[in-house]
């Protein structure tokens, strides 16, 4: 069965995608490159700078920062754990109880923004989710 979509009640187009990065700038200095047409990264001072539809990449991530910016942060915004190569995996699954989103180890820029791609179809997809209630 086909429903025809009220446009009024249909979700807002998603706007060119912002990254919004807290910690280690050093990092993601070259993240920029890698990311796709349209996108953008800023470095944000604190959490309190971050906007609901930024993504934000923790940028050497401790399980007390994903907590706290889960906390703090309105449940819809992507939370991305960048940490170090050789972080014991008991930091891995630290961040991602903690609440993060997704989890990265360090490396080559191109992979972060793999992630952070990923991370921004999940968040248009669910968009949708419940789209049926709206109807």
């Amino acid at each position: 069965m086909l429903t025809q979509l009220n446009p009024e009640s249909a979700p807002a187009p998603a706007p060119h995608p912002v990254v919004a990065v807290l910690g280690q700038r050093s990092r993601v200095a070259s993240l920029p490159q890698h990311l796709p047409s349209g996108w953008s990264m800023r470095l944000a001072p604190g959490l309190e700078d971050v906007r609901s539809d930024e993504l934000v990449v923790l940028s050497g991530a401790t399980v007390h920062d994903v907590r706290v910016a889960r906390a703090v942060l309105p449940s819809e915004t992507r939370i991305v754990a960048l940490i170090d190569d050789w972080a014991a995996v008991e930091l891995v699954s630290g961040v991602l109880t903690a609440g993060a989103d997704v989890c990265v180890r360090g490396g080559h820029p191109a992979i972060l923004a793999g992630h952070l791609v990923a991370v921004r179809r999940r968040q248009l997809a669910e968009r949708w989710d419940h789209i049926e209630a709206i109807l």
